[in-house]
């Protein structure tokens, strides 16, 4: 996997990480819906932290929710889901800064950041999935309630934070995928590779002397046959 993918994974899952911490405190995960309601001059709209009415005229209150104790299951796995979230998503960038080919920090060996890097992609998948199962669940009940003809009080409709939040989800999954890939990919050049001896071609061969070129009994036989020309009084 090239460095530009790796990188461009790292820089999704940041940005998730802030549209994440941008969602939770938005104000309009649900808004007040206009459809069978006579009195439209009111509009009111509630996060998992408060709930807040305006008018016509633009002046509006908030109150938050008095006890979290008295809150409904589902607002209090929300609220946990989407902390649990962020929270991954803060350990993914920095360990993901110290585990990028691209940064050196330290004396971190190669293998070192391949682990820190994956660590990084499994937690920015973690934050997007935390993310996603709170949005999807929120906006279910919304729709459940919506579509209900026994509640007869005020419908709600899925708000503007809903769609940011699931984008935020969306990014930090994909962006942990191409961290992820980083420890599937074997690297360039393996450092466990053992350097195989040098061996000369066969072309250098032919330029050596004739002499070098004789078998290694080759010398021993013309010493014998030259000795063998002369008599033995030619040594005395």
């Amino acid at each position: 996997m090239s460095v530009a993918v790796e990188t461009f994974g790292f820089f999704l899952g940041m940005l998730g990480l802030v549209m994440l911490g941008v969602t939770l405190p938005n104000s309009y995960w649900r808004v007040s819906s206009v459809h069978g309601n006579v009195i439209t001059t009111s509009t009111i709209f509630e996060n998992l932290w408060y709930s807040c009415a305006t008018d016509s005229t633009g002046v509006y209150n908030c109150w938050q929710f008095p006890s979290m104790l008295a809150l409904s299951g589902t607002i209090q796995a929300c609220r946990a889901l989407m902390i649990a979230g962020i929270l991954f998503g803060f350990l993914a960038f920095f360990l993901g800064i110290v585990g990028l080919r691209c940064t050196q920090i330290g004396s971190v060996t190669p293998g070192a950041k391949t682990r820190l890097a994956a660590t990084a992609g499994a937690l920015n998948i973690l934050a997007g999935i935390c993310g996603m199962v709170t949005i999807s669940w929120y906006a279910f009940n919304i729709t459940q309630d919506f579509f209900n003809p026994l509640i007869a009080g005020t419908k709600y409709e899925l708000g503007p934070a809903l769609y940011l939040g699931w984008s935020a989800s969306l990014l930090c999954i994909i962006g942990g995928i191409c961290l992820c890939n980083h420890c599937c990919c074997p690297s360039e050049k393996p450092s466990n590779s053992v350097p195989q001896p040098y061996k000369a071609p066969l072309s250098v061969l032919p330029s050596l002397g004739p002499a070098a070129r004789l078998a290694p009994g080759a010398s021993d036989n013309c010493d014998d046959v030259s000795f063998g020309k002369y008599g033995k009084n030619a040594y005395v």
